[in-house]
């Protein structure tokens, strides 16, 4: 017998859920004698559902919306069973709910066949997955790791797909970082009588933002370290840029062979939410500042745009920090305005370049610097009017 008891118990099984059949209404939840059944069953049980090679056997099962049907390249077309019996080869009589039984069953074996083939593809990508995520993250912990291969893989994940990745605790992407715009009130804020220094230019209306908070939380495509000349890492932000990216960070910056004042060179971002890390050093002020120190925070701020708009970075955004406002000693109100007219200067000359510039503060002083200073660099319609 081509469907044995215990096959056809384990078929049955599968279908327990399927409910009860029509005509004498056979619960699979309780059928108590298997045997009876199968020997019921036709010797061949395909043949009996959609014939033999000789001669013209139609069968169409129908079950609420479900309709099965199959012609065979030697048989005309099928016609719909409306009676409750087939007469067979050998005389005998099946009824139609031993057809339903059959089609039920060989729908459930299709069914449980794709459903575990699903599973099995669909778990065995999870597995790979989650093997390739847990291998990157051990990486970017290793500083014996290739760097070069952890940074292009990086760099070719989309933005939702690297998250995975970062390292700080939590990050903060572009969208939620507001946009400066002038208000009336905001205009000469600290500054009454004096007339802003650049002229409204309304390209540039929209890509100035003022962030106060962690640079190293920041998922744009680029953030700017005020770095040593070692690149190595050290203090203040630029040790907090090293210690949230990795050491791979370390890794590929020692092959830079170092940076001069006011140059700027490009790593990766590794474990942090942004791509790109542009190193630069800032001068150095011991005592008052003269213009050597003055040109060489320019050139920084200077450098670092030029960098970012490199056809192998690309960089539409770009977050600084204040640069020589630390340790080295450079007089905020005095830097405030070196980082605003290099940056002004360089979008007038090319607004192209960048969608968003990301003047990023830590201390409540430097905010209020920057609050009182931007309306002079990127005046609004009010400020304008002011000085007329």
């Amino acid at each position: 017998m081509a469907f044995k008891t215990s096959t056809l118990r384990s078929h049955i099984r599968i279908l327990s859920s399927a409910g009860r059949l029509s005509g004498n209404r056979l619960d699979f939840m309780n059928v108590k004698n298997i045997s009876s059944i199968a020997g019921a069953l036709p010797m061949r049980p395909l043949a009996f559902l959609f014939g033999s090679g000789r001669g013209t056997v139609s069968a169409k099962c129908n079950r609420g919306s479900l309709s099965f049907a199959k012609q065979s390249s030697t048989a005309t077309r099928w016609s719909k069973l409306s009676t409750a019996t087939t007469l067979q080869k050998d005389g005998s009589t099946h009824s139609w709910e031993k057809r339903g039984l059959l089609c039920q069953i060989a729908l459930g074996i299709c069914r449980a066949f794709t459903t575990t083939a699903a599973v099995c593809v669909r778990t065995s990508a999870q597995v790979t997955m989650a093997a390739g995520t847990e291998s990157l993250k051990a990486t970017l912990e290793s500083a014996e790791a290739d760097w070069k291969e952890t940074k292009d893989l990086l760099l070719s994940l989309p933005v939702d797909e690297r998250r995975r990745f970062y390292r700080t605790r939590c990050y903060t992407s572009l969208d939620q970082i507001p946009v400066w715009s002038p208000s009336s009130g905001q205009c000469l804020h600290g500054f009454s009588g004096r007339p802003p220094r650049h002229s409204r230019n309304k390209k540039l209306d929209g890509r100035i933002s003022l962030y106060t908070g962690d640079i190293t939380q920041l998922e744009v495509d680029a953030i700017v370290n005020a770095a040593n000349k070692t690149l190595l890492g050290g203090g203040g932000v630029d040790g907090a840029i090293h210690g949230a990216a990795g050491p791979q960070l370390k890794e590929e910056s020692a092959t830079l062979l170092g940076c001069e004042t006011g140059q700027a060179k490009v790593t990766g971002g590794y474990g942090l939410p942004a791509k790109y890390v542009i190193h630069t050093v800032g001068p150095i002020v011991m005592g008052a500042v003269g213009d050597q120190e003055r040109g060489a925070l320019g050139a920084c701020y200077r450098s670092s745009l030029e960098v970012a708009a490199l056809p192998h970075v690309a960089a539409r955004s770009l977050a600084f920090p204040c640069i020589s406002t630390g340790i080295y000693g450079y007089p905020p109100d005095q830097a405030v305005h070196v980082a605003l007219a290099t940056v002004r200067e360089y979008l007038d000359e090319h607004p192209d370049k960048l969608d968003r510039v990301i003047f990023c503060v830590f201390l409540p002083a430097d905010r209020e610097l920057y609050l009182k200073n931007l309306p002079l660099y990127f005046p609004g319609e009010a400020a304008v009017k002011s000085k007329l």
